[in-house]
């Protein structure tokens, strides 16, 4: 596996999700923060939940830099979840559940929706398919500044158009009275000047299916005091969001999930 990295001072340069990998700035002068990970290949072992086959490494495309040696993702066995229809397929951690469930009211027919949790019932992930298409308004109040800590394109269906990219697996971070996180799939534009209402973690799927969605949650908005953050992740600083990325065993083993995700058209 190999991984890029970029040592984080006490401020981060935002690399804004647009147009491809777009860069843009909060603030000028300041460093770039960037992390991949390809995961080495790990034995397989059967799971009720899921149907099993021996693990691959997801490839990690970069567009600028040079990688460095990491770490690999610290699950030492991977197993394979498919749906009983053989739509979707993505790899996860021996030891978490992959358990399909009923979908949100409103999905498409043939909707899947698949929670993947941590053996003590905490949830990690959700993918969701047949979300129907949605345009949220933003009003210039209400926009935040984001910051995106980590994008590694990947190789999914998805309907192109204005306000999309080709779909990547993200890690971003919008302001309000702290730093909220969020990890998931996209191909929807964050956000014109680094600043937007909420953060989507949603592909657009081809015409006639309807989106979908893998991550923590499908959006991520500036929390008020008063409302839950989880599954979102919280953060003081942009430096803490970014160890969080750049160290933390969670995400090395969900990005590797979210980089195995298999959709058919």
């Amino acid at each position: 596996m190999t991984r890029k990295r970029t040592v984080f001072g006490f401020r981060i340069m935002a690399l804004l999700v647009g147009g491809g990998l777009a860069a843009g700035c909060n603030a000028p002068g300041q460093a770039q923060p960037s992390w991949t990970a390809e995961p080495e290949a790990s034995p397989s072992t059967s799971s009720p939940t899921g149907t099993v086959t021996p693990s691959g490494d997801p490839t990690a495309t970069q567009e600028s830099g040079s990688p460095s040696p990491g770490a690999a993702a610290t699950s030492a066995a991977w197993k394979t979840f498919a749906d009983a229809g053989k739509k979707v397929s993505f790899e996860l951690p021996e030891e978490w559940i992959a358990q399909s469930v009923t979908p949100e009211e409103g999905t498409l027919a043939g909707a899947l929706k698949v929670e993947v949790k941590k053996p003590d019932g905490t949830v990690v992930a959700a993918l969701r398919t047949g979300l129907p298409p949605s345009a949220p308004e933003c009003a210039e109040a209400a926009r935040r500044p984001y910051t995106v800590i980590s994008s590694l394109p990947v190789d999914l269906p998805a309907l192109t158009g204005e306000g999309t990219i080709a779909p990547h697996v993200v890690f971003r971070v919008i302001q309000g009275y702290r730093y909220f996180g969020s990890f998931g799939i996209t191909n929807i534009v964050g956000g014109a000047d680094g600043q937007a209402c909420e953060l989507r973690n949603v592909v657009r799927g081809p015409a006639g299916k309807g989106d979908y969605s893998f991550g923590d949650l499908p959006v991520l908005k500036a929390f008020a005091p008063d409302e839950k953050v989880a599954p979102a992740k919280a953060f003081d600083t942009l430096d803490q969001a970014a160890k969080y990325v750049d160290e933390g065993t969670e995400f090395a083993n969900v990005q590797r999930m979210l980089m195995s995700l298999e959709i058919k058209n």
